[in-house]
């Protein structure tokens, strides 16, 4: 798997991941279980990967949506 995006935000990561699933392309949220350890304040930041073969996909993907600040 490959790391499509990290981020704190989890109103980003709600919206990729939509926009994954509406695409077909599978993906994994990672760090998601840091909150227990950093005390649910949203300091880490989460991680979406996406298998090697729909990288590409899935960057072409997140720039078509135009998210300022990626």
């Amino acid at each position: 798997m490959e790391e499509l995006l990290r981020t704190n935000d989890m109103v980003l990561i709600s919206y990729i991941e939509s926009m994954l699933n509406d695409a077909g392309i599978p993906h994994h949220v990672m760090d998601t279980n840091m909150s227990v350890v950093e005390g649910s304040i949203g300091v880490l930041p989460r991680r979406i990967m996406v298998m090697g073969d729909q990288i590409n996909q899935a960057r072409r993907i997140v720039k078509e949506a135009d998210i300022e600040g990626l």
